[in-house]
């Protein structure tokens, strides 16, 4: 297995570098409706352009204006470095805390002050998920695992059997974390190969046959390569997740696949958890209540918006909600799972040799 572990230390500085949040003087809150208007939110997705997570904030940068009193602008910007952990750090240490900037993470981001996946020893945290003010998540999606029509595995037993090479960004992100538990969890032999800086280019390396295929969420499948999944190209051979998703009732669960292995089954449940705010949009910790609340109820009602959801249809995204109050109560669960699982699950994510 080779480990592409480079990350441009250098933009992660320059990011935490930028100028320090502006603090508003007055004391008596501005109405949303006059602050907002003429005013430029930038959402920051914390992933590559091209793949799922950069499609769905642009979908829903055309029209999260309209719901927000004042019908302020978007933009959408990439901060892809370290599977998001840089972006939520800038977030935090250097964006203005007015709520002009929205961040879109992973679900990882909540999993990272237990486990230390980017930082072992949690130096490169700089934010506490706890603080920060989550938004909501557009879709409630599972990672798969899936390959190449020309790749030898067909069913999910043949990962146990044929050598299958996956594509990874980085050790942190998810598409390399679900293969490699499914591997020491469930018996599979897939080999990761990291570096790769997007989504797009792992589908690329799909095509010229350097990898077989990798993990994503299902929409950088249906919606981003839909001549692909219209055509049959890909195989979906596992779902990370406790129950199957409706889109895939073919195709089996990890958690379901342990179920007669209680210490696989607890860990496989525990890193399910997160896939209930699978596209998670946050504001930093120190963003004014009222603002918090604007943002939250325009989410909620672009969740609702029926020229967005004919939008999101038109590109086979699956609209399924998480606001931001059950999502902050999700992420206080995961950060509060117990040392006991989450010191197994580092173990775990370690290589064999460096385990004790």
């Amino acid at each position: 297995m080779r480990f592409n572990m480079t990350v441009a230390a250098g933009t992660v500085s320059v990011c935490l570098a930028l100028v320090p949040p502006r603090v508003e003087a007055q004391t008596t809150p501005i109405p949303a409706a006059e602050f907002f208007k003429g005013k430029q939110i930038n959402l920051i997705v914390g992933a590559g352009a091209g793949g799922a997570y950069d499609l769905v904030s642009r979908t829903m940068a055309q029209h999260w204006g309209r719901t927000i009193p004042g019908n302020p602008t978007f933009i959408v910007s990439n901060m892809h470095i370290a599977s998001g952990l840089a972006m939520t750090n800038y977030m935090q240490n250097a964006a203005p805390k007015d709520g002009t900037v929205i961040g879109m993470g992973n679900a990882n981001i909540a999993l990272e002050p237990g486990l230390k996946m980017l930082s072992r020893d949690g130096g490169n945290v700089q934010f506490d998920a706890l603080k920060l003010n989550w938004i909501g998540s557009p879709m409630q999606l599972p990672q798969v695992i899936w390959v190449f029509h020309t790749a030898p595995a067909k069913t999910f037993a043949d990962l146990k059997t044929e050598k299958i090479i996956l594509g990874s960004m980085g050790v942190g992100g998810d598409n390399f974390v679900v293969p490699w538990l499914a591997n020491q969890l469930l018996g599979t032999k897939m080999e990761m190969v990291t570096g790769y800086k997007s989504q797009a280019e792992i589908f690329s390396a799909a095509e010229r046959g350097e990898v077989h295929g990798n993990t994503a969420v299902l929409p950088n499948l249906t919606s981003a390569k839909a001549d692909w999944w219209r055509d049959k190209k890909v195989r979906v051979l596992l779902q990370a997740s406790e129950k199957r998703i409706p889109q895939l009732p073919d195709v089996p669960t990890a958690v379901e696949l342990a179920a007669d292995n209680k210490d696989a089954h607890e860990v496989l449940r525990f890193w399910s958890l997160k896939y209930a705010m699978s596209y998670p949009l946050f504001l930093a910790a120190g963003v004014p209540a009222e603002r918090v609340k604007t943002i939250r109820d325009s989410f909620d009602a672009l969740m609702k918006d029926e020229v967005f959801l004919a939008d999101a249809k038109r590109l086979a995204f699956d609209i399924d909600p998480l606001a931001g109050e059950p999502m902050s109560k999700l992420v206080t669960e995961i950060v509060g799972a117990p040392k006991s699982l989450t010191d197994r699950v580092q173990v775990l994510m370690q290589p064999p040799s460096a385990r004790k």
